[in-house]
């Protein structure tokens, strides 16, 4: 997000402010003619710290608040007549940052502070001193100052909902246009696919029929078709999601690997941990990806066994699916529109997905999807 180009730092902004109030409470403290005893130089001190101290405000916020209070109520022991300015601006700071519980208690403790600093002066009598302390600290303002804070707290909070809200409404349209592109591209490809391979087949049955040599090309472009129609069944299959078929989840894993097994795979299921209930978009992420995996394994891995993991965790999901096949690390093949969509899936719900070959051969997918049980 921009800051503008004549925007001041904040930390320009706060010295400048501490600087400000440490000069008015100097100014005020000279107006009053004091003699250059030991007590009145404590006090001149004492002024110039409380004001300086804020300078330190939106970092440390309770920590000013309590150099500030003790540094008023010194300068008040020290026969020094003058308003806790800093102190107001500390309380105003401490609760914009949200330590309310914390700077009522601390105001209620100078109301009571104050009033036996100006007794400690020796200047005043118990009347004056209490007149002093109110003067010094009026409840109002301290309601000024912390209701100003608390206001600008919750217009901040305000903000920043409604800056994520508007980031998320914009990402879930953006994720739901490309779900839309996505499933016309679906639908197109597979009808003009499944147009290539009706006549091929066709002619490559009259061809037969005739007793004809079946041309090469006319009998690639027949396998081209059926293959390429059960890449988009089995990478797009996802995006035909709708309420006439239920979806596929974690109960169906296990109907996955038996398929697989007819394939003459010697797959494997095991599932680790204390099973409980996951978010609908995992449980279906979850199945995709080892029906993805499989299916890959099957296809193009010349694997013997695989083996899926899924370990429910406190705050996670976790699905391992490794293989035996003939992939390694210096021959990796290349990402193809089914791990592309598997990544796309994991992101999706902030999870991170590794797919890679393995060391000691074979491929090995593993995704971890965060599960967020107060929910």
């Amino acid at each position: 997000m921009s800051t503008g180009r004549f925007r001041v730092p904040a930390g320009v902004t706060d010295w400048a402010i501490a600087v400000g109030v440490a000069a008015a409470l100097l100014v005020t403290g000279l107006s009053g003619q004091h003699s250059a005893t030991y007590p009145d130089l404590l006090g001149y001190a004492l002024l110039a710290a409380g004001g300086l101290a804020l300078a330190a405000r939106r970092r440390a916020p309770v920590p000013v608040l309590a150099v500030t209070g003790l540094c008023a109520a010194g300068y008040q022991a020290a026969g020094f007549d003058v308003p806790a300015v800093a102190y107001l601006f500390a309380v105003y700071a401490a609760v914009r940052a949200g330590h309310r519980t914390v700077t009522v208690a601390a105001s209620l403790a100078m109301l009571a502070v104050l009033p036996l600093a100006a007794l400690a002066s020796g200047l005043h009598d118990t009347g004056e001193a209490f007149a002093q302390a109110r003067g010094a600290l009026e409840l109002a303002w301290l309601v000024a100052a912390g209701a100003a804070g608390e206001a600008l707290r919750q217009a901040e909070r305000r903000a920043d909902e409604a800056e994520r809200t508007r980031e998320e409404t914009a990402r879930r349209r953006a994720d739901e246009e490309r779900l839309h592109i996505a499933r016309e591209l679906h639908d197109s490809l597979t009808h003009q696919i499944s147009i290539i391979k009706v006549q091929a087949e066709v002619a490559v049955h009259v061809a037969r029929k005739r007793g004809e040599p079946v041309p090469e090309a006319l009998l690639a472009i027949q396998e081209a078709g059926r293959e390429a129609t059960r890449e988009l069944r089995a990478t797009l299959e996802a995006l035909r999601d709708d309420d006439t078929s239920p979806p596929r989840g974690l109960d169906d894993v296990a109907e996955l690997v038996e398929r697989a097994r007819t394939t003459g795979l010697d797959a494997t299921l095991t599932i680790g941990g204390q099973r409980h209930d996951v978010p609908a978009a995992v449980d279906r992420t979850v199945y995709r990806i080892v029906q993805e995996s499989l299916t890959n394994v099957a296809r193009h891995a010349a694997a013997a066994t695989a083996s899926v993991r899924i370990d429910y965790r406190p705050d996670a999901l976790a699905v391992r699916i490794d293989d035996d096949g003939r992939a390694t690390p210096d021959t990796a093949p290349p990402p193809g529109v089914g791990l592309l969509g598997m990544r796309e899936r994991v992101t999706a719900l902030g999870g991170r997905l590794r797919a890679a070959p393995r060391e000691e051969g074979g491929f090995s997918v593993q995704a971890e999807l965060p599960v967020d049980r107060t929910s």
